[in-house]
Protein backbone atom coordinates (compact mmCIF):
# COMPACT_ATOMS: atom_id res chain seq x y z
CA UNK A 1 0.00 0.00 0.00
CA UNK A 2 1.51 3.26 -1.09
CA UNK A 3 1.43 6.12 1.37
CA UNK A 4 -0.57 9.27 0.74
CA UNK A 5 0.76 11.73 -1.80
CA UNK A 6 -2.03 14.28 -2.15
CA UNK A 7 -3.10 16.73 0.52
CA UNK A 8 -6.62 16.22 1.85
CA UNK A 9 -8.01 19.19 3.83
CA UNK A 10 -10.36 18.80 6.79
CA UNK A 11 -13.93 18.49 5.44
CA UNK A 12 -16.88 20.56 6.61
CA UNK A 13 -20.04 18.94 7.94
CA UNK A 14 -22.88 18.66 5.46
CA UNK A 15 -25.46 21.42 6.14
CA UNK A 16 -28.83 20.11 7.34
CA UNK A 17 -31.77 21.09 5.16
CA UNK A 18 -34.83 22.37 7.04
CA UNK A 19 -37.69 21.18 4.77
CA UNK A 20 -39.58 24.30 5.87
CA UNK A 21 -42.86 25.13 4.09
CA UNK A 22 -42.16 26.61 0.67
CA UNK A 23 -38.59 25.29 0.50
CA UNK A 24 -37.47 23.48 -2.67
CA UNK A 25 -36.23 20.47 -0.66
CA UNK A 26 -39.67 20.01 0.90
CA UNK A 27 -41.32 19.86 -2.51
CA UNK A 28 -38.72 17.43 -3.87
CA UNK A 29 -39.05 15.15 -0.84
CA UNK A 30 -42.85 15.16 -0.95
CA UNK A 31 -42.69 14.17 -4.63
CA UNK A 32 -40.26 11.34 -3.94
CA UNK A 33 -42.36 10.05 -1.02
CA UNK A 34 -45.46 9.95 -3.21
CA UNK A 35 -43.54 8.21 -5.98
CA UNK A 36 -41.97 5.60 -3.72
CA UNK A 37 -45.28 4.76 -2.03
CA UNK A 38 -46.61 3.66 -5.41
CA UNK A 39 -43.80 1.14 -5.89
CA UNK A 40 -43.51 -2.45 -4.75
CA UNK A 41 -39.91 -3.31 -5.49
CA UNK A 42 -38.12 -6.63 -5.62
CA UNK A 43 -34.87 -6.41 -3.65
CA UNK A 44 -32.21 -8.99 -4.58
CA UNK A 45 -28.95 -9.85 -2.90
CA UNK A 46 -25.97 -8.13 -4.51
CA UNK A 47 -22.97 -10.44 -4.73
CA UNK A 48 -19.98 -9.58 -6.85
CA UNK A 49 -21.98 -6.76 -8.40
CA UNK A 50 -24.66 -9.19 -9.62
CA UNK A 51 -28.27 -9.48 -8.50
CA UNK A 52 -29.06 -12.81 -6.84
CA UNK A 53 -32.60 -13.96 -6.05
CA UNK A 54 -33.15 -16.87 -3.72
CA UNK A 55 -36.94 -17.09 -3.72
CA UNK A 56 -36.89 -17.07 0.08
CA UNK A 57 -38.48 -13.64 0.57
CA UNK A 58 -39.95 -11.37 3.22
CA UNK A 59 -42.00 -8.20 2.93
CA UNK A 60 -40.81 -4.64 3.50
CA UNK A 61 -43.64 -2.73 5.21
CA UNK A 62 -44.25 0.77 6.55
CA UNK A 63 -44.14 0.78 10.37
CA UNK A 64 -46.69 3.63 10.37
CA UNK A 65 -48.99 1.70 8.00
CA UNK A 66 -48.00 -1.94 8.37
CA UNK A 67 -50.49 -3.20 5.77
CA UNK A 68 -48.69 -1.18 3.08
CA UNK A 69 -46.02 -3.33 1.42
CA UNK A 70 -43.15 -1.36 -0.10
CA UNK A 71 -41.44 -4.40 -1.54
CA UNK A 72 -40.05 -7.82 -0.85
CA UNK A 73 -36.44 -8.80 -0.28
CA UNK A 74 -34.61 -12.03 -0.89
CA UNK A 75 -32.84 -13.69 2.03
CA UNK A 76 -29.36 -15.12 1.81
CA UNK A 77 -28.80 -18.77 2.67
CA UNK A 78 -25.54 -20.62 3.34
CA UNK A 79 -24.86 -20.98 -0.39
CA UNK A 80 -25.22 -17.25 -1.07
CA UNK A 81 -23.12 -16.29 1.96
CA UNK A 82 -20.29 -18.46 0.69
CA UNK A 83 -20.69 -16.87 -2.74
CA UNK A 84 -20.37 -13.46 -1.11
CA UNK A 85 -17.23 -14.48 0.78
CA UNK A 86 -15.66 -15.88 -2.39
CA UNK A 87 -16.60 -12.72 -4.30
CA UNK A 88 -15.15 -10.49 -1.58
CA UNK A 89 -11.88 -12.41 -1.48
CA UNK A 90 -11.57 -12.19 -5.24
CA UNK A 91 -12.21 -8.43 -5.11
CA UNK A 92 -9.63 -8.13 -2.31
CA UNK A 93 -6.85 -9.01 -4.74
CA UNK A 94 -7.23 -5.74 -6.63
CA UNK A 95 -9.04 -3.49 -4.13
CA UNK A 96 -6.47 -4.00 -1.36
CA UNK A 97 -3.65 -2.91 -3.66
CA UNK A 98 -5.44 0.02 -5.27
CA UNK A 99 -3.91 3.43 -4.52
CA UNK A 100 -5.65 5.02 -1.55
CA UNK A 101 -6.68 8.15 -3.42
CA UNK A 102 -8.51 6.07 -6.03
CA UNK A 103 -10.49 4.28 -3.32
CA UNK A 104 -11.10 7.59 -1.56
CA UNK A 105 -12.40 9.23 -4.73
CA UNK A 106 -15.24 6.70 -4.95
CA UNK A 107 -16.49 7.50 -1.45
CA UNK A 108 -16.03 11.24 -1.91
CA UNK A 109 -18.06 10.97 -5.10
CA UNK A 110 -20.76 9.02 -3.25
CA UNK A 111 -20.90 11.79 -0.62
CA UNK A 112 -21.46 14.41 -3.32
CA UNK A 113 -24.04 12.26 -5.09
CA UNK A 114 -26.08 11.85 -1.91
CA UNK A 115 -25.98 15.58 -1.17
CA UNK A 116 -26.04 17.23 -4.60
CA UNK A 117 -28.27 14.97 -6.70
CA UNK A 118 -31.66 13.25 -6.60
CA UNK A 119 -30.03 10.41 -4.64
CA UNK A 120 -30.60 12.52 -1.51
CA UNK A 121 -34.35 12.22 -1.86
CA UNK A 122 -34.25 8.52 -2.76
CA UNK A 123 -32.27 7.73 0.38
CA UNK A 124 -34.41 10.05 2.52
CA UNK A 125 -37.76 8.74 1.26
CA UNK A 126 -36.74 5.09 1.64
CA UNK A 127 -35.62 5.81 5.21
CA UNK A 128 -38.81 7.68 6.07
CA UNK A 129 -41.15 5.08 4.63
CA UNK A 130 -39.24 1.96 5.61
CA UNK A 131 -38.07 3.02 9.08
CA UNK A 132 -40.72 5.62 9.98
CA UNK A 133 -38.36 8.57 10.42
CA UNK A 134 -39.63 12.11 9.99
CA UNK A 135 -37.97 14.42 7.49
CA UNK A 136 -35.51 15.94 9.97
CA UNK A 137 -34.47 12.63 11.51
CA UNK A 138 -33.96 11.08 8.07
CA UNK A 139 -32.00 14.12 6.88
CA UNK A 140 -29.49 14.19 9.76
CA UNK A 141 -29.02 10.43 9.50
CA UNK A 142 -29.30 9.14 5.95
CA UNK A 143 -28.04 12.18 4.03
CA UNK A 144 -25.85 14.35 6.25
CA UNK A 145 -24.19 11.78 8.47
CA UNK A 146 -23.54 9.43 5.58
CA UNK A 147 -21.81 12.19 3.63
CA UNK A 148 -19.88 13.17 6.75
CA UNK A 149 -18.74 9.59 7.37
CA UNK A 150 -17.43 9.23 3.83
CA UNK A 151 -15.68 12.62 3.75
CA UNK A 152 -14.19 12.54 7.23
CA UNK A 153 -13.08 8.91 6.98
CA UNK A 154 -11.16 9.78 3.82
CA UNK A 155 -9.52 12.62 5.73
CA UNK A 156 -8.62 10.34 8.65
CA UNK A 157 -7.19 7.80 6.19
CA UNK A 158 -4.98 10.54 4.78
CA UNK A 159 -3.84 11.47 8.29
CA UNK A 160 -3.02 7.87 9.10
CA UNK A 161 -0.94 7.39 5.99
CA UNK A 162 1.07 10.46 7.00
CA UNK A 163 1.95 8.89 10.34
CA UNK A 164 5.56 7.86 9.77
CA UNK A 165 8.50 7.15 12.10
CA UNK A 166 9.91 10.50 13.24
CA UNK A 167 13.54 9.60 12.70
CA UNK A 168 15.70 7.80 10.15
CA UNK A 169 19.45 7.97 10.91
CA UNK A 170 21.93 8.45 8.07
CA UNK A 171 22.27 5.27 6.07
CA UNK A 172 18.71 4.02 6.54
CA UNK A 173 15.05 4.81 5.94
CA UNK A 174 12.30 3.89 8.42
CA UNK A 175 8.73 3.93 7.22
CA UNK A 176 5.27 2.53 7.97
CA UNK A 177 2.90 0.84 5.57
CA UNK A 178 -0.77 0.58 6.52
CA UNK A 179 -2.07 -2.61 4.97
CA UNK A 180 -5.71 -3.70 4.69
CA UNK A 181 -6.60 -6.69 6.84
CA UNK A 182 -5.96 -10.07 5.27
CA UNK A 183 -9.52 -11.28 4.82
CA UNK A 184 -13.07 -9.88 4.79
CA UNK A 185 -15.08 -7.73 7.21
CA UNK A 186 -18.55 -8.73 8.40
CA UNK A 187 -20.62 -5.53 8.75
CA UNK A 188 -23.82 -5.96 10.78
CA UNK A 189 -26.13 -2.94 10.83
CA UNK A 190 -29.23 -2.11 12.93
CA UNK A 191 -32.51 -0.62 11.72
CA UNK A 192 -32.39 2.75 13.40
CA UNK A 193 -29.74 4.59 11.34
CA UNK A 194 -29.49 4.23 7.58
CA UNK A 195 -25.98 5.64 7.76
CA UNK A 196 -24.74 2.48 9.48
CA UNK A 197 -25.37 0.61 6.24
CA UNK A 198 -22.90 3.04 4.68
CA UNK A 199 -20.28 3.39 7.40
CA UNK A 200 -20.01 -0.12 8.84
CA UNK A 201 -18.75 -1.58 5.53
CA UNK A 202 -17.57 1.78 4.17
CA UNK A 203 -14.96 2.71 6.78
CA UNK A 204 -13.07 -0.59 6.32
CA UNK A 205 -13.48 -0.36 2.53
CA UNK A 206 -11.87 3.07 2.40
CA UNK A 207 -8.82 1.42 4.00
CA UNK A 208 -8.69 -1.25 1.30
CA UNK A 209 -10.81 -3.95 2.93
CA UNK A 210 -13.72 -5.89 1.48
CA UNK A 211 -16.98 -6.51 3.32
CA UNK A 212 -20.23 -8.39 3.64
CA UNK A 213 -23.13 -6.15 4.71
CA UNK A 214 -26.01 -7.71 6.63
CA UNK A 215 -28.65 -5.01 7.18
CA UNK A 216 -31.47 -5.33 9.69
CA UNK A 217 -34.62 -6.87 8.24
CA UNK A 218 -36.46 -3.62 8.99
CA UNK A 219 -34.04 -1.37 7.09
CA UNK A 220 -33.46 -3.42 3.95
CA UNK A 221 -35.08 -0.84 1.66
CA UNK A 222 -32.77 2.07 2.48
CA UNK A 223 -29.77 -0.27 2.77
CA UNK A 224 -30.42 -1.52 -0.76
CA UNK A 225 -30.50 2.01 -2.15
CA UNK A 226 -27.31 2.83 -0.25
CA UNK A 227 -25.52 -0.05 -1.98
CA UNK A 228 -26.92 1.05 -5.34
CA UNK A 229 -25.58 4.55 -4.64
CA UNK A 230 -22.09 3.16 -4.00
CA UNK A 231 -22.30 1.13 -7.19
CA UNK A 232 -23.27 4.27 -9.10
CA UNK A 233 -20.30 6.06 -7.52
CA UNK A 234 -17.96 3.45 -9.01
CA UNK A 235 -17.43 0.92 -6.23
CA UNK A 236 -16.02 -2.22 -7.90
CA UNK A 237 -18.03 -5.48 -7.78
CA UNK A 238 -17.46 -7.62 -4.71
CA UNK A 239 -15.97 -4.90 -2.48
CA UNK A 240 -19.21 -4.64 -0.50
CA UNK A 241 -21.66 -7.52 -0.88
CA UNK A 242 -25.29 -7.06 0.20
CA UNK A 243 -26.70 -10.10 2.00
CA UNK A 244 -29.90 -9.53 4.02
CA UNK A 245 -31.27 -12.53 5.85
CA UNK A 246 -31.18 -14.48 9.09
CA UNK A 247 -28.35 -13.38 11.34
CA UNK A 248 -27.79 -16.88 12.63
CA UNK A 249 -27.74 -18.51 9.20
CA UNK A 250 -25.37 -15.91 7.81
CA UNK A 251 -23.20 -15.93 10.92
CA UNK A 252 -22.81 -19.71 10.85
CA UNK A 253 -20.99 -19.44 7.52
CA UNK A 254 -19.12 -16.18 8.18
CA UNK A 255 -17.68 -17.14 11.57
CA UNK A 256 -16.46 -20.51 10.34
CA UNK A 257 -14.53 -19.12 7.38
CA UNK A 258 -10.74 -18.88 7.76
CA UNK A 259 -10.75 -15.57 5.89
CA UNK A 260 -12.94 -13.82 8.49
CA UNK A 261 -10.82 -10.83 9.53
CA UNK A 262 -13.12 -8.43 11.34
CA UNK A 263 -16.57 -7.62 12.72
CA UNK A 264 -17.98 -4.08 12.47
CA UNK A 265 -21.21 -4.20 14.46
CA UNK A 266 -23.95 -1.95 15.76
CA UNK A 267 -26.86 -3.57 17.57
CA UNK A 268 -27.85 -5.24 20.80
CA UNK A 269 -25.40 -6.12 23.56
CA UNK A 270 -26.73 -9.67 23.73
CA UNK A 271 -26.12 -10.34 20.03
CA UNK A 272 -22.67 -8.75 20.11
CA UNK A 273 -21.61 -10.80 23.12
CA UNK A 274 -22.86 -14.01 21.50
CA UNK A 275 -20.86 -13.20 18.35
CA UNK A 276 -17.75 -12.53 20.44
CA UNK A 277 -18.10 -15.95 22.07
CA UNK A 278 -18.45 -17.68 18.69
CA UNK A 279 -15.40 -15.85 17.35
CA UNK A 280 -13.44 -16.85 20.44
CA UNK A 281 -14.42 -20.49 20.10
CA UNK A 282 -13.37 -20.45 16.44
CA UNK A 283 -10.16 -18.49 16.93
CA UNK A 284 -7.91 -21.35 15.82
CA UNK A 285 -9.66 -21.46 12.44
CA UNK A 286 -8.74 -17.94 11.32
CA UNK A 287 -5.69 -16.84 9.37
CA UNK A 288 -5.40 -13.79 11.63
CA UNK A 289 -6.87 -12.53 14.89
CA UNK A 290 -10.09 -10.77 13.84
CA UNK A 291 -10.72 -7.15 14.74
CA UNK A 292 -13.91 -6.85 16.79
CA UNK A 293 -15.47 -3.39 16.80
CA UNK A 294 -18.95 -2.92 18.22
CA UNK A 295 -21.35 -0.28 19.46
CA UNK A 296 -24.22 -1.80 21.41
CA UNK A 297 -26.86 -0.74 23.92
CA UNK A 298 -27.40 2.19 26.21
CA UNK A 299 -29.46 3.33 29.18
CA UNK A 300 -28.61 6.96 28.81
CA UNK A 301 -29.15 9.57 31.48
CA UNK A 302 -29.79 13.24 32.03
CA UNK A 303 -28.76 14.40 35.50
CA UNK A 304 -29.89 17.81 36.72
CA UNK A 305 -28.50 19.96 39.53
CA UNK A 306 -30.63 22.49 41.40
CA UNK A 307 -28.88 25.28 39.47
CA UNK A 308 -29.99 23.90 36.09
CA UNK A 309 -31.63 26.05 33.42
CA UNK A 310 -35.07 24.45 33.66
CA UNK A 311 -36.31 25.51 30.23
CA UNK A 312 -33.17 24.14 28.58
CA UNK A 313 -33.44 20.96 30.64
CA UNK A 314 -37.03 20.38 29.52
CA UNK A 315 -36.11 20.83 25.86
CA UNK A 316 -33.20 18.42 26.20
CA UNK A 317 -35.43 15.79 27.83
CA UNK A 318 -38.08 16.05 25.11
CA UNK A 319 -35.61 15.98 22.23
CA UNK A 320 -33.26 13.48 23.82
CA UNK A 321 -36.00 11.06 24.85
CA UNK A 322 -38.62 11.24 22.13
CA UNK A 323 -37.01 12.11 18.80
CA UNK A 324 -37.29 9.09 16.51
CA UNK A 325 -39.52 7.53 19.16
CA UNK A 326 -36.57 6.99 21.49
CA UNK A 327 -35.15 4.40 19.09
CA UNK A 328 -31.59 5.63 19.43
CA UNK A 329 -28.87 3.93 21.43
CA UNK A 330 -28.10 7.44 22.72
CA UNK A 331 -31.67 8.37 23.68
CA UNK A 332 -32.28 9.79 27.15
CA UNK A 333 -34.09 7.01 28.98
CA UNK A 334 -33.64 8.00 32.63
CA UNK A 335 -33.41 11.35 34.38
CA UNK A 336 -32.46 12.44 37.87
CA UNK A 337 -34.13 15.69 38.90
CA UNK A 338 -33.68 17.62 42.18
CA UNK A 339 -36.84 18.21 44.17
CA UNK A 340 -36.39 22.00 44.17
CA UNK A 341 -36.94 22.33 40.40
CA UNK A 342 -39.23 19.35 39.80
CA UNK A 343 -42.54 21.22 40.07
CA UNK A 344 -41.49 23.82 37.48
CA UNK A 345 -39.98 21.20 35.15
CA UNK A 346 -43.05 18.96 35.38
CA UNK A 347 -45.35 21.80 34.30
CA UNK A 348 -43.19 22.53 31.24
CA UNK A 349 -42.92 18.87 30.22
CA UNK A 350 -46.65 18.22 30.54
CA UNK A 351 -47.52 21.42 28.66
CA UNK A 352 -45.00 20.91 25.85
CA UNK A 353 -45.83 17.27 25.25
CA UNK A 354 -49.55 18.01 24.97
CA UNK A 355 -48.75 19.86 21.74
CA UNK A 356 -46.78 17.06 20.11
CA UNK A 357 -48.48 14.98 17.43
CA UNK A 358 -47.86 11.32 16.64
CA UNK A 359 -48.66 9.87 13.22
CA UNK A 360 -47.36 8.94 9.76
CA UNK A 361 -44.15 10.46 8.37
CA UNK A 362 -45.92 11.83 5.31
CA UNK A 363 -47.68 14.37 7.55
CA UNK A 364 -44.81 16.74 8.35
CA UNK A 365 -46.64 18.19 11.36
CA UNK A 366 -46.05 14.96 13.31
CA UNK A 367 -43.15 15.10 15.76
CA UNK A 368 -43.34 11.38 16.53
CA UNK A 369 -43.99 8.47 14.20
CA UNK A 370 -44.23 4.70 14.57
CA UNK A 371 -41.87 2.34 16.35
CA UNK A 372 -40.19 -0.09 14.02
CA UNK A 373 -42.26 -3.30 14.22
CA UNK A 374 -44.68 -5.46 16.19
CA UNK A 375 -41.98 -7.00 18.40
CA UNK A 376 -40.72 -3.55 19.43
CA UNK A 377 -44.27 -2.32 19.98
CA UNK A 378 -45.14 -5.24 22.27
CA UNK A 379 -41.92 -4.92 24.24
CA UNK A 380 -42.29 -1.17 24.84
CA UNK A 381 -45.96 -1.54 25.75
CA UNK A 382 -45.07 -4.19 28.34
CA UNK A 383 -42.91 -1.63 30.19
CA UNK A 384 -45.69 0.96 30.09
CA UNK A 385 -48.20 -1.53 31.47
CA UNK A 386 -45.73 -2.60 34.16
CA UNK A 387 -45.44 1.02 35.29
CA UNK A 388 -49.22 1.46 35.31
CA UNK A 389 -49.56 -1.45 37.74
CA UNK A 390 -46.65 -0.51 40.00
CA UNK A 391 -47.15 1.17 43.38
CA UNK A 392 -43.84 3.06 43.22
CA UNK A 393 -44.41 4.70 39.83
CA UNK A 394 -46.91 6.91 38.02
CA UNK A 395 -47.31 7.97 34.41
CA UNK A 396 -47.61 11.77 34.15
CA UNK A 397 -47.59 12.01 30.34
CA UNK A 398 -48.61 9.55 27.64
CA UNK A 399 -49.09 5.87 28.29
CA UNK A 400 -51.33 5.53 25.24
CA UNK A 401 -50.63 3.31 22.23
CA UNK A 402 -52.35 1.76 19.21
CA UNK A 403 -51.17 -0.68 16.54
CA UNK A 404 -54.26 -1.01 14.35
CA UNK A 405 -52.79 0.99 11.46
CA UNK A 406 -49.22 1.66 12.56
CA UNK A 407 -47.11 0.87 15.60
CA UNK A 408 -47.83 4.12 17.43
CA UNK A 409 -46.83 4.80 21.03
CA UNK A 410 -47.25 8.27 22.49
CA UNK A 411 -44.28 9.84 24.32
CA UNK A 412 -44.51 8.56 27.87
CA UNK A 413 -42.99 9.89 31.11
CA UNK A 414 -42.87 7.67 34.19
CA UNK A 415 -42.01 9.13 37.59
CA UNK A 416 -40.72 6.66 40.19
CA UNK A 417 -39.78 6.83 43.85
CA UNK A 418 -37.47 3.83 43.38
CA UNK A 419 -34.02 4.62 41.86
CA UNK A 420 -33.73 0.93 40.89
CA UNK A 421 -37.16 0.73 39.24
CA UNK A 422 -37.34 -1.63 36.25
CA UNK A 423 -37.81 1.09 33.65
CA UNK A 424 -34.87 3.10 35.01
CA UNK A 425 -32.55 0.09 34.78
CA UNK A 426 -33.46 -1.81 31.61
CA UNK A 427 -33.02 -0.67 28.01
CA UNK A 428 -36.46 -0.07 26.49
CA UNK A 429 -35.59 1.47 23.10
CA UNK A 430 -38.80 3.37 22.78
CA UNK A 431 -40.46 6.70 23.65
CA UNK A 432 -40.37 6.13 27.42
CA UNK A 433 -38.53 8.35 29.91
CA UNK A 434 -38.33 7.48 33.60
CA UNK A 435 -37.65 10.25 36.11
CA UNK A 436 -36.38 9.88 39.67
CA UNK A 437 -36.77 12.94 41.90
CA UNK A 438 -34.03 13.23 44.51
CA UNK A 439 -33.49 15.40 47.56
CA UNK A 440 -31.23 18.34 46.69
CA UNK A 441 -28.74 17.61 49.47
CA UNK A 442 -28.24 14.09 48.08
CA UNK A 443 -26.63 15.34 44.84
CA UNK A 444 -23.38 13.35 45.11
CA UNK A 445 -25.12 10.28 46.53
CA UNK A 446 -27.55 10.25 43.61
CA UNK A 447 -24.72 10.76 41.11
CA UNK A 448 -23.20 7.52 42.44
CA UNK A 449 -26.56 5.78 42.09
CA UNK A 450 -26.70 6.96 38.47
CA UNK A 451 -23.20 5.61 37.82
CA UNK A 452 -24.00 2.21 39.35
CA UNK A 453 -27.55 1.69 38.04
CA UNK A 454 -26.87 0.55 34.48
CA UNK A 455 -24.35 -1.86 32.94
CA UNK A 456 -24.19 0.50 29.95
CA UNK A 457 -21.96 3.53 29.49
CA UNK A 458 -22.87 5.17 26.20
CA UNK A 459 -24.19 8.73 26.64
CA UNK A 460 -25.15 10.99 29.49
CA UNK A 461 -25.68 14.65 30.34
CA UNK A 462 -25.34 16.99 33.29
CA UNK A 463 -27.42 20.17 33.55
CA UNK A 464 -26.11 22.81 35.92
CA UNK A 465 -25.18 26.49 35.98
CA UNK A 466 -23.01 25.94 39.07
CA UNK A 467 -19.55 25.04 37.75
CA UNK A 468 -18.57 23.14 40.88
CA UNK A 469 -21.57 20.88 40.37
CA UNK A 470 -20.46 20.21 36.80
CA UNK A 471 -16.94 19.35 38.01
CA UNK A 472 -18.32 16.98 40.64
CA UNK A 473 -20.63 15.23 38.15
CA UNK A 474 -17.84 14.97 35.61
CA UNK A 475 -15.61 13.16 38.12
CA UNK A 476 -18.21 10.79 39.54
CA UNK A 477 -19.66 9.94 36.11
CA UNK A 478 -16.29 9.67 34.36
CA UNK A 479 -16.83 6.04 33.32
CA UNK A 480 -20.63 6.20 32.99
CA UNK A 481 -20.69 7.60 29.43
CA UNK A 482 -18.39 7.54 26.41
CA UNK A 483 -20.15 10.67 25.13
CA UNK A 484 -20.75 13.15 27.95
CA UNK A 485 -22.77 16.34 27.45
CA UNK A 486 -22.83 19.47 29.59
CA UNK A 487 -26.07 21.45 29.38
CA UNK A 488 -27.17 19.63 26.23
CA UNK A 489 -29.18 16.56 25.27
CA UNK A 490 -27.25 13.24 25.13
CA UNK A 491 -28.11 12.60 21.47
CA UNK A 492 -27.05 14.03 18.12
CA UNK A 493 -23.30 13.37 17.97
CA UNK A 494 -21.82 14.87 14.81
CA UNK A 495 -19.01 13.25 12.80
CA UNK A 496 -15.82 15.25 13.18
CA UNK A 497 -17.15 17.01 16.28
CA UNK A 498 -18.19 14.38 18.84
CA UNK A 499 -16.71 10.95 17.99
CA UNK A 500 -19.32 8.43 19.11
CA UNK A 501 -19.08 5.32 21.26
CA UNK A 502 -19.30 3.99 24.78
CA UNK A 503 -17.70 1.44 27.07
CA UNK A 504 -18.88 -1.09 29.67
CA UNK A 505 -21.77 -3.01 28.06
CA UNK A 506 -22.15 -0.31 25.38
CA UNK A 507 -19.33 -1.49 23.14
CA UNK A 508 -15.64 -1.34 22.36
CA UNK A 509 -15.64 2.50 22.20
CA UNK A 510 -13.73 2.71 18.92
CA UNK A 511 -15.46 6.00 18.14
CA UNK A 512 -17.26 5.79 14.79
CA UNK A 513 -16.39 8.63 12.46
CA UNK A 514 -12.97 9.25 13.95
CA UNK A 515 -9.29 8.50 13.43
CA UNK A 516 -9.59 5.90 16.22
CA UNK A 517 -12.03 3.79 14.20
CA UNK A 518 -10.02 3.98 10.98
CA UNK A 519 -6.91 2.64 12.74
CA UNK A 520 -8.80 -0.57 13.53
CA UNK A 521 -9.10 -1.50 9.85
CA UNK A 522 -5.40 -1.64 8.99
CA UNK A 523 -2.51 -3.93 9.82
CA UNK A 524 0.65 -1.77 9.98
CA UNK A 525 3.94 -3.01 8.56
CA UNK A 526 7.19 -1.45 9.70
CA UNK A 527 9.85 -1.25 6.98
CA UNK A 528 13.51 -0.51 7.64
CA UNK A 529 15.73 -0.07 4.62
CA UNK A 530 19.52 0.13 5.03
CA UNK A 531 21.21 2.01 2.22
CA UNK A 532 24.71 0.93 3.23
CA UNK A 533 24.62 -2.52 4.86
CA UNK A 534 27.08 -3.18 7.68
CA UNK A 535 30.23 -5.00 6.62
CA UNK A 536 31.54 -5.96 10.05
CA UNK A 537 29.64 -8.03 12.60
CA UNK A 538 31.93 -7.00 15.47
CA UNK A 539 31.01 -4.43 18.18
CA UNK A 540 33.38 -1.98 19.95
CA UNK A 541 32.92 -3.65 23.36
CA UNK A 542 34.63 -6.77 21.99
CA UNK A 543 37.99 -5.01 21.66
CA UNK A 544 40.64 -5.89 24.25
CA UNK A 545 42.37 -2.49 23.91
Amino acid sequence: MANAVFHHPMPENEPVKTFAPGSPERALLKTKLAEMQQLTIDIPLIIGGKEVRTGDTANVVMPHNHKHILGKYHKAGAKEVQMAIDSAMEAWKTWSSMEWQDRAAIFMRAADMITLTDWRYTILASTMLGQSKNAHQAEIDAACETADFFRFNVHYAYKLYQEQPPHSPHGMWNRMEYRPLEGFIFAVAPFNFTTFNANLPGAPAIMGNVALLKPAATSVLSAYYMIKLLEAAGLPPGVINFIPGSGQKIGDVVFNDPNFAGLHFTGSTQVFQSMWKIIGNNINKYKTYPRIVGETGGKDFVFAHSSANVRGLATALIQGSFEYQGQKCSAASRAYIPKSIWSELKKILVSDLKGLKTGPVTDFSNYNNAVIDKAAFDSIVSYIEYAKKSKDAEIIVGGKYNDKVGYFINPTIIVTTNPKFKTIEEEIFGPVLTIYVYEDEKFEETLRICDQTSPYALTGAIFAEDRSAIVTADKILKHAAGNFYINDKPTGAVVGQQPFGGARASGTNDKAGSFLNIVRWVSPRTIKESFVPRSDFRYPFMSEK
